[in-house]
């Protein structure tokens, strides 16, 4: 991966990661079930069949909230998996509850035996993000590879999801990065335009 033309990038994402650790926990599982209310609704609309979230870390808003919901109305989830450092992601069956392994940097997925799914909507984890829908992910590139190679086989909604402290006023933009449909955090839903 090459070496981003914005050292900004890495104090932002230092700034976040240290804003979003300090949300108290009793705070952060409040924060989680609203933007989980919030999601909701934005998801339902896309009438998925298959929705992937991801494995909360390092003071991440939980999608746990959000997974529950979307389970009870019958809806398949996934999370992902890393496959290889420089590949994109495979999503695996998951439900609330079920076996997780840990993966690469410690992060949970599915189980090898889960079956591999498509998502119509994928739920973002990120940095920072502005009101364009903009991200900044932790700089592996994971999910930048897998959207790009997802926008040409396989139309997929995707939505960021953080707290609203991570939001940036003046985010660095490169040629290569594409908005996000929305943003769910506590306060709101944000998509791009307004």
């Amino acid at each position: 991966m090459s070496v981003s033309p914005f050292p900004e990038k890495a104090a932002l994402r230092r700034e976040k990661r240290e804003l979003r650790a300090a949300v108290p926990a009793n705070e952060a599982r409040e924060a989680a079930e609203r933007a989980a209310a919030e999601a909701e609704p934005w998801i339902l609309e896309r009438s998925p069949d298959c929705v992937a979230l991801y494995a909360a870390r390092g003071g991440e808003l939980d999608p746990a909230p959000l997974a529950a919901r979307l389970w009870a109305h019958g809806i398949q989830l996934a999370l992902p998996a890393v496959v290889a450092r420089d590949r994109p992601l495979a999503f695996r069956a998951w439900r609330p509850g079920g076996a997780t392994v840990s993966g690469f940097a410690g992060i949970m997925e599915p189980t090898a035996d889960s079956a591999p799914v498509m998502p119509d909507v994928i739920v973002v984890p990120l940095l920072a993000f502005d009101r364009a829908c903009h991200r900044i992910g932790s700089g592996a590139g994971f999910y930048d590879r897998t959207l790009e190679r997802l926008a040409v086989k396989h139309r997929v909604a995707t939505l960021g999801y953080a707290f609203a402290l991570q939001e940036a006023d003046n985010m660095p933009v490169e040629a290569h990065d594409v908005a996000l449909d929305a943003i769910a955090t506590e306060r709101g839903l944000i998509r791009p335009g307004g």
